[in-house]
């Protein structure tokens, strides 16, 4: 094989393999890449790299289409003088002038009002730099994609445990005996995923799947549980009461490990009511749970501090302190919380048998209790007590954004986190482990500006664009108790929006609530097609204008590496590189792909040249940041601080001298050093060499119970992956949400909710979950659209970047609504039918598909294969676009106008997480007389100055053969 960091030499037509990381999906697996003369050629897994181990899917080695993909853009282009939007008319020109642009207009916006720059990002993998140049430009207006994919499992998880499913944790399949899978599509975590499950089937582990839909892993499950869409909150508390009520859960888990014994104040009149009770005593400030709470002591029958040695507290009863006081250990609170969620009354919500749930609830604690784990590791917990061993319960669970994107998903996932807390296994083996940098402290120390002077003109933003409340004081608020944030995140509408709400940045501008903004630059985000809810408003938001002929977004830059259907909607489009033309990082500073065992982060590097004038936007963000002078990329001169993107991950660090920078591997000035040391100018180098991965694995004792082992806390405070060493304590019992709802009640000083919305946040900040009926359910007529409509990816496909790759396509040139046969006889239709979708707001035609693996009350598709015509370098009349369909024109992006306001997002009240799963619609049979394509139909996209229509040669080579191999069956 040859040296992986040699460069192409397109004249000797020699053969070249070179690894990288690919980028089809969030998996980041590590890939192989053969090239001739200059071209891809092959892509396989590279079987030395530790997240994927060889293995690839369809996405990743189809990526040789991608790459030559007719949709590639490959220049700058700005909208023509006379052109309108949404019409594709651009001219060429050059990225000299377009940085003029740019530093002109934005350096005028920073010196004005920092926030009428707004800069949203979709899926891409470098949020860290993003987020940072977001602040040192001073606005707040900065999203990426969470808060319409699935913040909600990033909150609910983190507020509760101090980590989450996905990059930060999941399930440990190698140990695990049963496997519980609630609300995961088919492709997330795809190829890790699918060879832990192989393996995990064949050592005899029992798999369950909780979903509308058996499709993907479901497929492989030893029982599917069918379940209504919007009730999972109902179906975990049922069974966390059953848990309880049978006694298989874990006591002494939750005694020493979570805040269950822990005293809350059970007086309703006062101002401290459903707070913990505390000792007076004094502790350092800082974002950890301070150990300065109360158990109540079995045998003296008084309050002890937690973790008095020698106490056995009480989890159940009502006790009186000495000052009168009434408390309650949370764990009662718990109790009584869940005794009206019984299975039968869960049965009639999520339209699962009764003794289903009980056997579900029974066979997991079962299994928790009676096939424990005990591995020979002896580790020390954050308070000295020493252990000899790490015990697990093996039942693990995943879950994802199904369960995710309702508007009650937030009270559903904390529903899940106590479960697993209540069965024992969190960080344990066989159930949930944690990947670097979590755990964290609950909540993350990280915190939103706190008002309108944290935006001021040539200042760095006082706070993160995006942080973890802790307090109604941490809302990025005005006087009046309203929005600062374009998407109004971190607001009374949406406290923890930690993601923010991306979906509705385009609304909020086009409207100008809470203020208009001058210029948006979206990245990697298809906001006028399956990005958005109610699509076809949004696109006719974009090309709106007011009285005086203006736009009312005035300005708006798109950076993609695709010609999507925003693409023509811009003013300026900036053509970025493809996976394989850049290099990038996936940061322990981000989203990194860290193993259980320890943590993890890789590179990519380019193994072929731009395209055309494709400039990674990485190095278009170090370009504008030193054009701007802002603090972080020039030199105390104002001379330019890093000469590129490589340079400025070689050479960042978090503070000056801190050692810590985007990468953790091979430190230091010769890479003798991990995690922490100074910039190696040879970094990027060492990570060729090395499969493009850093992998540090962890001392054995310092790998399970890490939320409170005192040997990892302390090294993970060392290196930088929390400030405090305390213990992090799984909080079953929210005193975070506790404090919003006191707030709203009118008995916490500080920030006060606007009247409108003091309902709404007592409502929903309960500090024990439960179940709500969706949102949109209890604002719509239910029996004029009984079904529930849901999106999800298809196995082989990644949003819309893959549904427009020409041998992906050869699965899914178009998509079906699913439906079950039950529906199609009951309203007159039958399998293959045009049918038409109607919700509340709008309706479409496609056609339907019967199958038995879909729940009778709920109608599916897969997201993003229907296409605008004519865009991404498709055929006006391609399939994508004439029998392919978007759902997205029927998912409302607003609420009903309701008590809490007329403009209220379609989203959870909590995080802002959009409501993509709660639409309700009805479905009929289109007309005999309808013309046979989707509806609705759009004026057709036209391809854009640089978009090559021509095959490479070896692409024409291939079709060649595909021919002449046809003919053989002739």
């Amino acid at each position: 094989m040859q040296d992986p960091t040699a460069r192409s030499d397109r004249d000797t037509g020699r053969v070249e393999v070179k690894n990288t990381t690919c980028y089809m999906c969030a998996c980041r697996c590590g890939i192989r890449v053969t090239l001739r003369d200059g071209e891809v050629r092959h892509i396989e897994g590279n079987p030395e790299h530790p997240l994927n181990k060889g293995i690839i899917c369809a996405k990743g080695a189809s990526g040789i289409m991608k790459q030559y993909s007719p949709a590639r853009l490959s220049k700058p282009l700005l909208r023509k003088k006379r052109g309108e939007r949404g019409q594709s008319e651009f001219e060429e020109i050059s990225w000299e002038q377009a940085f003029d642009l740019m530093a002109e207009r934005l350096g005028r916006i920073r010196a004005e009002d920092p926030k009428q720059f707004a800069l949203f990002t979709g899926r891409d993998q470098m949020q860290a730099l993003t987020g940072m140049f977001a602040k040192q430009f001073g606005t707040p207006n900065y999203a990426a994609h969470g808060g319409f994919c699935s913040v909600n499992m990033a909150a609910g998880l983190i507020y509760t445990i101090g980590g989450s499913f996905w990059e930060f944790g999941g399930p440990d399949l190698d140990r695990a005996k049963l496997f519980v899978m609630i609300g995961t599509a088919e492709d997330h975590h795809s190829n890790p995923l699918k060879k832990s499950l192989s393996e995990f089937k064949r050592k005899g582990g029992r798999f369950i799947s909780i979903n509308p839909v058996r499709t993907g892993y479901s497929a492989i499950a030893d029982e599917w549980v069918p379940i209504r869409p919007g009730s999972d909150g109902a179906l975990l508390l049922a069974i966390n009461n059953e848990i309880i009520k049978q006694g298989l859960f874990d006591r002494d888990f939750i005694i020493n490990y979570t805040n269950a014994a822990e005293l809350v104040i059970n007086e309703p009149e006062r101002e401290d009511h459903g707070l913990f009770k505390r000792v007076e005593m004094h502790y350092e400030e800082g974002c950890f749970d301070p150990q300065n709470k109360l158990w109540w002591d079995r045998e003296l029958d008084i309050p002890m501090g937690t973790q008095t040695p020698g106490c056995e507290p009480r989890l159940l009863g009502e006790y009186q302190m000495e000052d009168g006081t009434q408390v309650k250990p949370a764990f009662q609170l718990l109790v009584e919380s869940l005794e009206k969620y019984t299975p039968e009354w869960a049965a009639g919500i999520t339209g699962i048998p009764a003794a289903t749930i009980r056997r579900l609830a029974h066979e997991m604690g079962v299994v928790a209790r009676d096939q424990k784990i005990e591995l020979p590791i002896p580790w020390t917990d954050a308070w000295g007590n020493e252990h000899n061993s790490v015990v697990g319960n093996p039942v693990a669970f995943h879950s994802m954004r199904g369960l995710a994107a309702h508007s009650n998903g937030f009270h559903s996932i904390r529903a899940l986190g106590i479960l697993m807390t209540l069965l024992g296994t969190i960080d344990r083996p066989g159930g949930f482990r944690h990947k670097a940098p979590f755990p964290r402290p609950i909540p993350p120390c990280p915190k939103p500006p706190k008002g309108p002077e944290a935006v001021q003109p040539n200042t760095v933003l006082d706070g993160m664009p995006l942080g973890w409340p802790a307090d109604p004081n941490d809302l990025f608020v005005d006087e009046q108790g309203e929005a600062v944030r374009i998407d109004k995140a971190f607001s009374w509408e949406y406290p923890l929006s930690v993601h923010g709400l991306m979906h509705n940045v385009i609304t909020n501008a086009w409207r100008g609530d809470p203020y208009k903004i001058d210029t948006l630059l979206l990245f990697m985000a298809n906001m006028a097609w399956n990005s958005s809810m109610n699509t076809e408003n949004v696109r006719k938001m974009l090309t709106d204008k007011d009285e005086n002929g203006d736009y009312k977004i005035p300005f708006v830059i798109v950076a993609d590496t695709f010609q999507s259907e925003t693409v023509a909607f811009a003013d300026l489009v900036l053509p970025d590189t493809s996976y394989l033309e850049r290099h990038d990082a996936m940061s322990m500073l981000d989203r990194p792909i860290s193993e259980y065992d320890g943590p993890v982060d890789s590179v990519r590097i380019p193994v072929v040249e731009p395209k055309g004038q494709c400039k990674p936007f990485q190095e278009v963000l170090i370009e504008l940041g030193s054009r701007l002078k802002l603090p972080a990329f020039v030199k105390d001169d104002g001379s330019r601080k890093f000469k590129n993107y490589p340079d400025f991950i070689t050479n960042y660090e978090t503070s000056p001298g801190s050692g810590i920078g985007f990468l953790a591997g091979w430190r230091g000035k010769g890479g003798e050093k991990f995690l922490k040391g100074e910039p190696n100018p040879r970094q990027w180098e060492m990570y060729a060499r090395n499969n493009c991965v850093f992998h540090y694995e962890l001392p054995k004792s310092y790998q399970y119970m890490r939320n409170w082992n005192k040997g990892y806390l302390e090294w993970a405070r060392a290196h930088g992956m929390t400030r405090y060493a305390e213990p992090i304590n799984c909080h079953i019992y929210s005193e975070v949400l506790q404090k919003f709802r006191l707030a709203a009640q009118g008995k916490r000083p500080g920030k006060q909710p606007p009247e409108r919305l003091r309902k709404r946040i007592e409502s929903f900040f309960t500090p024990l979950p439960y179940y709500f009926e969706t949102l949109e359910s209890q604002l719509v007529d239910t029996r004029e659209y009984p079904l529930t409509a849901l999106t999800q990816r298809p196995m082989a496909m990644y949003h819309s970047w893959d549904s427009q790759n020409a041998w992906l396509r050869q699965i899914h040139t178009h998509n079906y609504l699913f439906v079950n046969p039950l529906l199609g006889k009951s309203q007159g239709f039958n399998d293959g039918d045009w049918v038409w979708v109607e919700s509340a707001i709008n309706k479409v035609r496609c056609m339907c598909r019967f199958s038995e693996a879909v729940e009778p009350g709920t109608v599916w598709t897969w997201n993003a294969i229907g296409k605008a015509a004519g865009a991404w370098g498709l055929s006006e009349k391609a399939n994508e676009s004439q029998k392919g369909f978007l759902l997205n024109h029927v998912i409302r992006e607003e609420l009903p106008p309701c008590e809490a306001g007329e403009h209220m997002s379609n989203s959870d009240p909590v995080t802002g997480q959009a409501a993509w799963f709660d639409t309700r619609v009805k479905v009929y049979k289109a007309k005999d007389d309808e013309p046979r394509i989707s509806a609705p139909q759009f004026s057709g996209h036209k391809r854009v100055p640089g978009q090559d229509p021509k095959r490479g040669k070896w692409q024409g080579y291939m079709a060649g053969l595909f021919r002449k191999k046809m003919n053989l069956f002739d």
